[in-house]
Parts: C-alpha cells; sequence; structure tokens
C-alpha cells in the first residue's frame, strides 16, 4: 500500500474531539427538521452559519444535503469540500465524513478518483467502528485494485463474506457475481448460487416492506443474464414493482423479454407500459414494430406509438420516424417530412438525426445533395461524439466534398472512427490507402491491413475491396484463390458489387480461367441484386460472347428486355458481328434500346440515318437521334451533332451550338471533336478562320492519336494552307509518321507532293510508291489521279474514267512490285508526270 500523500494528513489527527458542538446542538437539529420539512434553502443557511464557527458536524450535514440531493439537485462537488472541511477537526462525525467522502471517491464520476486517499478514509471509518459498509467499499478496490493499491484477492473475499455475514446485499451479490463469473475469483458456480440465493432472501425482506427497489433487483437477479436465470420470477418482480407504482417497471420487463426468449410477451408488457404512458416504452415499442425486430414486423402500428411518443416530446422517436420516412424501407415513403422531424430532432442536438441528414444530403437520392449542409451537420454531431458522423466527416474531409480537403484532418478522423469501433472507417481508410493517385500516399500494406479488420469485423464491403486486390495482385503478389474466395462469401452474403467483380474476373480471365458463361451468371446475379454497374457491364459480356460466336446469348437477353443487349445486338447486326449484317434489323433493335434510353443506341441510330447506312437518309431524323444521345452524356454523339449543326449539313444550320458540342467533346477528350473543330477554324466553316486556333485543336487531336488530324496539320505546314505559317519540316514529320501508321490521306499528300517537288524534293519513285499505298486503301484522289495518269500515257484523256480505274485495279491485282514498277514506269514521262497534281486537285 502506497503511503498517504502528505497534503491529506491533517485529516487523520487522532486526538480527542475538543469542539463544543454540544453548544450548537440544538442549531444543528433545528437545520435537520427544516430539510425534511422541504425547507432545503433555509437549512443550508442555518448550517453555514454553524459551520463558520469551526463546527465538523455543520459541514458534514451540508455535506450530506449536497451529495443525496435533499430538496435541491446532487452536487458531488460541494459535498466533497463540505465533507472535507468536517474532517479538518476532530469529532464524533470524523469516521461518518470519512466513509461518505471515501464513497465520492471511488464512485462518482463528477469527483476526481482517489482511491488511495480513499481506502485511509475507509480504514478511518473502519477505526471508528462505523458499521455502514465501509468493509465492502475496502473490498471493492482490493478486488482488482487501483492507483496506488495492490490487488489482493484473498483478503477482498474475507472483507467481503464478513460484511454478508452482517447482512449487506452489496456483498452478497459481489461474491455472488464474482464467482459466477470467474473474473477475480475463480469461477464456482456452487458458491455463487449459494450467495445468489441470500441477496435474493434479503431483497425478498425488503420488497415485502413495499421497497420497490428491492423488487427491481430481484427481476435483475433472474433476468436471462442475470445470476439465476428464472423468467417468471423476472416478469414477477418486475410485475410486483409496476404494481407498486414504478411505471418504468413493466416497460423495463417488456425490454427484457423482447431481447430474450419471449418477444411477443414482451411486445404484450411494452404495449400496456406504453398505455399507461410510459414513454420509452412508447420509443421501444414503436421502432420494434417498426423495424421487425425479433418480432413480426407491424409498421402501422409501429408509426402509431412513435407519433405518441413524438407528441410527449421523445426526440429519439422523432429520429426513429424520421428515418423510416426518409428511407422508404419500412412505411411509404414522405420525404419531406422525414426530413422535418429529423431537423426537429436537431435542433435538439440529437447527433443520430444530424447523422441522418448529413447522409440524405451527401447521397442525392431523396433529397438533392447538398454537401456543404452534409458537412455542417456532420461537424456538430462530431463534435457530440457520434462515431458515425465521426467515420462520414472522416470521409468527405478526404475526398473534399463540402468541405475543403484535407487529408491529414480526414485521416486523424477515420483513426478516430476506428478508434470508436467504425468498420466502416477501417474500410474507407484501406481503400483510401489503396489508390496509387488518391489523396493519401499509397500504402497497400497498411490498406491490407485494415481491409482485413474489416472483413473479419463483418463488412462485407470491405471483404469484396480485399477480394478484388488479392485477385488482381494490388497488394504486391497476386493471391487469386484467396481472393476468389472472399469475393465468393462476400457475393453470397448478398454484396452485390462482389458479384459484379467476379462477372469481370471471368469475362477478363483475371486471376481466373476465361469464362463467359461463369461471368454472365455473376453479372446478372449483381443486376438482380440492383446494382447500378451490372447492365453494363452484362452487356459488355453478351457483346464479348456474340464475338466469340455465341451470338444467341446476346440475342435472348436483348428479347427479354435487357436495353443494353438489345444496343449490342443492334450494332451486332449493323456491323455483321456474329450475324449476317442487316441494316433493318440493326435500326429496329437500336430504335428499342434508344427508346429505353439507350444513349449509345441513339448515337449509333443518328450516325445510321445521317449516312443512310441501310436506312433512308434522313438527316434529320438523325439529329434528333443525336440529340438525345447528347442529353444522355454520349460524348461521340455530341461531336456528331456539333460537326452537324456547324455546317447545316440537312439540318438547319446552329453553328454557336454545334461549336459548343465540340468543344465540350473535345475538351473531355473525344480527338474526332478536336479534328472537325480545327477543320473548321482552318477552313472557316460555320466559324471565322481562325489558324491559331485551327492549329491548336488539329494538334490537340494528333497529340490524341487522330491520325486524320495528324495528316490534316501536316498537309496544311507543308503547303502553308488556310493562313498557317508554312512548316515543310514539322509537316513532313507529321505526314511521314501518319502514312507509316496506314493512313491513306497522309499517303496521297506525301506522294503528291514528292511527285511535285516543290515543297518537298522531288523523288518520283517516293510519290508513286505513297500514291500506290493510298490508291490500295481506297482513297479516291489517289486513285483517280493514277487513272488520269494511264489516260494521259495513252492519250486519252477525256476517255471514260471507268476505263482507268479498272486498269488501276487490274495492275494493283497483280502484285505490289510489279505495280510499283509499271506506276515508276508510267510517272518517268513528264508530261504525265506534271498532270498528276492537278488530277488530284481536280478530284
Amino acid at each position: 500500500m502506497a503511503p498517504l500523500p502528505p497534503q491529506y494528513e491533517d485529516w487523520f489527527d487522532f486526538e480527542q474531539p475538543r469542539n463544543p458542538e454540544w453548544t450548537q446542538k440544538n442549531d444543528i437539529e433545528e437545520a435537520k427538521l427544516l430539510v425534511e420539512q422541504n425547507q432545503t434553502r433555509q437549512a443550508i443557511a442555518k448550517l453555514e452559519g454553524v459551520a463558520n464557527q469551526g463546527i465538523p458536524q455543520a459541514y458534514y450535514e451540508l455535506g450530506k444535503i449536497y451529495d443525496q440531493g435533499k430538496g435541491i439537485e446532487p452536487d458531488k462537488l460541494k459535498a466533497e469540500e463540505n465533507y472535507r472541511q468536517a474532517l479538518r477537526l476532530p469529532s464524533w462525525i470524523h469516521g461518518q465524513a470519512a466513509l461518505n467522502l471515501a464513497r465520492l471517491y471511488i464512485e462518482e464520476d463528477s469527483v476526481p478518483n482517489q482511491p488511495l486517499v480513499a481506502w485511509y478514509l475507509l480504514r478511518d471509518a473502519q477505526k471508528n467502528e462505523i458499521g455502514r459498509n465501509e468493509e465492502v467499499l475496502m473490498a471493492q478496490l482490493l478486488s482488482h485494485g487501483a492507483e496506488g493499491i495492490t490487488a489482493d484477492p484473498e483478503r477482498a473475499r474475507d472483507l467481503y463474506q464478513k460484511a454478508a455475514e452482517a447482512g449487506n446485499t452489496d456483498a452478497m451479490q459481489a461474491l455472488a457475481e464474482a464467482w459466477h463469473e470467474g473474473d477475480w475469483l475463480p469461477s464456482d458456480s456452487s458458491l455463487s448460487r449459494q450467495y445468489a440465493e441470500q441477496y435474493a432472501g434479503e431483497l425478498r425482506k425488503l420488497a415485502a416492506t413495499g421497497d420497490v427497489g428491492a423488487m427491481k433487483k430481484l427481476a435483475r437477479l433472474y433476468a436471462a443474464d442475470g445470476l439465476i436465470d428464472d423468467p417468471q420470477q423476472n416478469v414477477h418482480w418486475m410485475t410486483q414493482a409496476a404494481q407498486a407504482g414504478d411505471t418504468s417497471a413493466l416497460s423495463q420487463v417488456g425490454r427484457d423479454m423482447l431481447e430474450g426468449r419471449s418477444p411477443e410477451r414482451g411486445i404484450e408488457l411494452l404495449s400496456k407500459a406504453a398505455e399507461n404512458g410510459d414513454i420509452n416504452a412508447m420509443e421501444r415499442l414503436g421502432k420494434v414494430l417498426l423495424e421487425g425486430d425479433g418480432v413480426a414486423p407491424r409498421p402501422r402500428e409501429g408509426q402509431q406509438w412513435l407519433e405518441a411518443a413524438i407528441n410527449e416530446g421523445s426526440i429519439n422517436a422523432t429520429t426513429t420516424l424520421g428515418r423510416a420516412l426518409l428511407s422508404g424501407e419500412q412505411l411509404p415513403p414522405q420525404p419531406q417530412r422525414g426530413i422535418n422531424l429529423l431537423e426537429s430532432a436537431a435542433r435538439e442536438n440529437d447527433p443520430l438525426a444530424m447523422t441522418e441528414l448529413a447522409k440524405a444530403y451527401l447521397e442525392d437520392e431523396v433529397v438533392p445533395s447538398q454537401p456543404l449542409i452534409a458537412a455542417d451537420y456532420l461537424e456538430r454531431a462530431h463534435e457530440l461524439g457520434h462515431p458515425y458522423a465521426t467515420e462520414l466527416l472522416g470521409q468527405i474531409t478526404l475526398e473534399g466534398r463540402g468541405v475543403a480537403a484535407n487529408p491529414g484532418r480526414g485521416e486523424a478522423l477515420l483513426r478516430e472512427a476506428i478508434a470508436a469501433g467504425q468498420t466502416g472507417a477501417l474500410r474507407t481508410l484501406g481503400e483510401a490507402y489503396l489508390q496509387e493517385n488518391g489523396p493519401l500516399p499509397y500504402h497497400p500494406s497498411e490498406a491490407e491491413k485494415l481491409l482485413t479488420e474489416a472483413a473479419n469485423a463483418g463488412d462485407t464491403t470491405a471483404q469484396t475491396s480485399l477480394g478484388e486486390a488479392m485477385l488482381s495482385g494490388q497488394f504486391g503478389t497476386a493471391q487469386p484463390e484467396r481472393g476468389l474466395q472472399m469475393l465468393e462469401d462476400a457475393a453470397n452474403a448478398g454484396d452485390a458489387y462482389a458479384m459484379v467483380v467476379l462477372g469481370r474476373a471471368y469475362r477478363e480471365g483475371t486471376g481466373v480461367p476465361r469464362n463467359l458463361t461463369t461471368a454472365t451468371d455473376w453479372l446478372q446475379r449483381a443486376e438482380q441484386a440492383g446494382h447500378e454497374s451490372a447492365a453494363a457491364e452484362l452487356a459488355r459480356t453478351q457483346q464479348d460472347r456474340g464475338q466469340a460466336g455465341d451470338i444467341n446469348a446476346l440475342i435472348a437477353s436483348a428479347q427479354s428486355g435487357h436495353t443494353g443487349s438489345m444496343a449490342d445486338l443492334g450494332r451486332a447486326y449493323l456491323d455483321g458481328q456474329g450475324v449476317q449484317r442487316n441494316p433493318a434489323e440493326a435500326s429496329r433493335w437500336l430504335e428499342r434500346a434508344a427508346r429505353q434510353g439507350h444513349p449509345g443506341a441513339a448515337a449509333s441510330l443518328g450516325r445510321m440515318y445521317i449516312d443512310g447506312d441501310g436506312v433512308s437518309r434522313d438527316t434529320a431524323r438523325g439529329a434528333e437521334f443525336l440529340r438525345i444521345a447528347v442529353a444522355g452524356g454520349h460524348a461521340g454523339a455530341r461531336a456528331d451533332l456539333g460537326q452537324l449543326l456547324l455546317t447545316g449539313n440537312g439540318v438547319e444550320a446552329d453553328p454557336e451550338r454545334g461549336k459548343q458540342l465540340l468543344e465540350e467533346a473535345a475538351a473531355n477528350g473525344n480527338e474526332f471533336a478536336a479534328q472537325r473543330l480545327g477543320e473548321a477554324y482552318l477552313k472557316g466553316q460555320g466559324v471565322p478562320a481562325d489558324p491559331e486556333q485551327a492549329r491548336r485543336w488539329l494538334q490537340q487531336a494528333s497529340d490524341a492519336g487522330s491520325l486524320a488530324a495528324q495528316a490534316q496539320l501536316g498537309t496544311a505546314l507543308i503547303r502553308g494552307d488556310e493562313g498557317l505559317a508554312q512548316d515543310v519540316a514539322e509537316g513532313q514529320r507529321l505526314l511521314t509518321a501518319a502514312a507509316d501508321k496506314g493512313n491513306a490521306g497522309a499517303q496521297a499528300a506525301l506522294g503528291r507532293e514528292y511527285l511535285r517537288g516543290e515543297n518537298l524534293d522531288q523523288d518520283v519513285r517516293e510519290g508513286a510508291d505513297y500514291l500506290l499505298a493510298a490508291a490500295r486503301q481506297g482513297h479516291s484522289s489517289a486513285r483517280l489521279a493514277l487513272a488520269k495518269a494511264w489516260l494521259t500515257a495513252n492519250g486519252l484523256e477525256n476517255a471514260n474514267r471507268e476505263q482507268a480505274l479498272l486498269w488501276l485495279d487490274d495492275v494493283m491485282d497483280g502484285g505490289s512490285q510489279m505495280a510499283s514498277q509499271t506506276l515508276h514506269d508510267l510517272l518517268s514521262d513528264e508530261e504525265i508526270l506534271s498532270a498528276i497534281p492537278q488530277a488530284m486537285e481536280d478530284s
């Protein structure tokens, strides 16, 4: 045992009492009488007057008033101060004050915990033979030990047993619990039962006198998780307490039975308590009937009880009903009333209501997204200590939703939520560490640790993330078998995204052998489970199956009404993939998909009508389908419609709108849109000619991989056309790069330049080879120029071009080397050579 701190030593000066308390006896007795008469303020004033004369008993009586809350609100700190003053001088109440102060130092949260000082105070009370519960409190300190006090279970047991023999029920209960739980004493069911029965016997004596507290203790003793499990006795004593005037007793037994083995009986008792006006019973009954927790749900009845509790001012009921009406899961949705109820509870500082409101304003499902309001609610709920609010606040702070992104604070908040037991925070932080370019440093080992912990705690979403990462090898080495097992477990537990991941894995052969049938099975399950990405993934898988020859799978899916499959089947008929090309069937399926809101189908259908591909050319109708596709967010349609509106080719021109659409598409990386913008600015089509803008957009398209833009820019630079400053070297570089990648336009342009010999050194052989390469790809200018050369060579400049084109086809069919030599021979004539560039311009 540690020594007593010196500042308390004067409390234990054991001289004989010398204060003249007898001279103030009448005043002290009068003050005690005033307390009994509920005139506590007058009693306090009288006692303070006596205490100022140095009388310890006056301080002691003041301490009891503040300690027990006699006629006033309890104030444990004032009680402590008065008990301390009572100990300053020796008196006959010294031991009593010491015992009361020791209890405060051991049991009261509002008073600083001082177990060592309490021990010395208890020894003083024991020395003074107070005979109350000092030995029980000493045993309590010794059973587990405390700061400055070494645990001594055997001595604690002896003290408890001595107190139990003297009839102390707290000691009996403590011994029964210690032997029952095997905590600080070895488990011994026989001894535990012995003291529990002894405890019950003493409580029955008190209950027989009408002591409601004893009745409730007996009910607790006989509860399912009590020392003696006896449901009948549990209900009997709770009912006795209720009949004796404790309105909460019936509610308590109802809750106990609800959580135990008789939930329907619990509902019955809670109903009686609620009918008697017990608000807590109304809250619990309403919630259970609403959610069906252990009983068949009766949502309408649950709502009625929650409404009754709300009318009595229940914040918990307000939040519960608000959540139900907002979600529409147990009751018909009433989003606005749900919001109103939650806001009402939030105004009363209910952190759960604030958190639910924040979720609603973040999800953008039931109410429009308002991240700033959500962030404010989460900050308030976090300050009130709600761990889920802390988790969500950490997540949005990490992402910068509604608040400025602050990865450091987001990480700290998530760590705080993890410490409070939020498995979702484990997952969120783990997934953040798994992002290579995310808000936090990439930390796969920490991600694996956190996700594993979350998965082990039952978080199936974390299990899915963990399985996906293991399957793909994000933790360093792929763990396909373990990853596959985790994903299957999560999917079988109902996680729809796990089904999507499994479907993708089997489709792409990631960690498992490629199997499109198994992929389809998992994705169909995901679609049935309602995952938003399942339809698109399934459509892609069906398309893969169609391309692999299983067109029947795609047809069956389309015929069942799957929009994505309709679109894919339409494109399959359009392109002749897996089926014979059939533009009529293509337009039928594409139109069905487009009418159901598939933007890709609308885009394909729009192009069909504009190009007259298998349908009668109808630019206006094509434009309407493109507008539908654009409204659905299709980037390619935005570029097509923009081009159409820019020039008004078959529709009313709208250059501003056309330019806007092309710029939007180009900004999102559509290289065709950038190329069309560049061409428009180059030629002044729909916009004022602007060489700088032309070069900017053509360069962007070229950098994005558009060979057509590369050829167009290269041609303009090599010739210095359309206001662009001539740059032969850059133009040649761009044309050569595009030509070498097979772009016919670039090949034709280079061929012409080498033959003309104006911007590049003349090289007839090189020019002929490029022209032949372009002609082989069907480039019309190259073909007609070569045909013109043959006509000129044969003195037939005005003859039928079709004959010349037939000659050209015969030459090319004769093989590359022979065709090249034939053309070289043909172009050796200066007159013929000079006709080629003009022929290309004319064509």
